[in-house]
């Protein structure tokens, strides 16, 4: 387990990755399966996620809404999958409804083996600048970590 690594590139990108001490078909399981996902993709602490629709296949919707613990600054993710590669790589569109739409956030995934578990790779593009200033604004960084520390008990509980 180790903290996330944000980096910028251009001007419509994002690169995060992150490590984790399991192999690539948990890493990619808790990215795929609803049930799983709602026990670690709620945000900051505090937060809770109240509907989680993640029709993992090609052509499969998205749709996970959150509120925070005083049951407001309410806002939900839609989105749809592209294409999926079992345990390897994930390509979706998602964009985020602040009220208003934001544009959309493509983002291709990809799990890859290393000695001690397997290296998350996020690759985000954004249409332009504004965009990804937009979104990184949101706490997004923040929000990301706090979520992926959720993740790695998770594992323990798979072996």
């Amino acid at each position: 387990m180790t903290k996330l690594d944000l980096k910028l590139e251009g001007d419509t990108h994002v690169i995060v990755t992150r490590r984790f001490k399991a192999p690539p078909e948990f890493v990619y399981r808790a990215h795929t399966d609803a049930e799983l996902i709602k026990k670690w993709l709620y945000g900051p602490d505090g937060w809770v996620m109240t509907n989680c629709l993640y029709d993992a296949r090609p052509g499969g919707q998205i749709r996970l809404d959150w509120q925070d613990a005083n049951g407001e600054n309410a806002f939900y993710l839609t989105g749809e999958f592209i294409a999926l590669t079992p345990n390897k790589r994930i390509e979706h569109v998602e964009r985020m409804h602040l009220p208003d739409p934001t544009p959309d956030n493509h983002i291709v995934t990809t799990f890859a083996p290393i000695d001690d578990g397997t290296l998350l790779s996020l690759r985000m593009t954004m249409p332009d600048a504004d965009a990804r200033a937009m979104m990184l604004e949101t706490g997004m960084e923040e929000g990301m970590e706090a979520s992926y520390v959720r993740v790695d008990p998770l594992f323990a509980l798979a072996d």
